[in-house]
């Protein structure tokens, strides 16, 4: 049996972990990204420009990654533009009736033991499963 190490996801990983306890310690902040990127679209005075330096950072760790790591971009050549944006549309209603996303719950809420967190969560990767399962199998 062949086990495989999947480096790069344990490194992003620990990148993740040790930028949300950044943010959190030096600005008190929660690593939310659908928190994040509404406080960029509805700015407020003097809580702008972290999240804009926040945003902008991780869409140059990404390039970098790509550009200079070698890193694969997943192919979207099957995809209709019509699922993509039903998908975008379908993300951002479940953030906003789940009072977060994946990052703000699962990674810094589910670190401070959220019991809230934890249960969206658990919910957010049943609802991972059972769409792929979906798509995969019954579509």
């Amino acid at each position: 049996m062949l086990h495989v190490i999947p480096w790069e996801s344990l490194f992003g990983g620990i990148l993740l972990g040790i930028s949300a306890t950044i943010l959190l310690l030096v600005n008190g902040k929660i690593a939310g990204i659908s928190g994040i990127m509404n406080g960029i679209m509805s700015p407020k005075k003097g809580d702008y420009s972290w999240r804009l330096l926040f945003a902008v950072g991780m869409i140059a760790g990404g390039l970098i990654s790509v550009l200079m790591l070698g890193v694969a971009v997943p192919s979207t050549a099957n995809l209709s533009l019509g699922m993509v944006i039903a998908a975008g549309l379908l993300v951002g209603i479940g953030t906003r009736l789940g009072n977060g996303c994946t990052s703000g719950h699962g990674i810094c809420g589910m670190g401070r033991l959220s019991k809230r967190s934890i249960v969206a969560t658990c919910v957010f990767m049943a609802v991972a499963g059972l769409t792929v399962f979906v798509r995969l199998h019954l579509v």
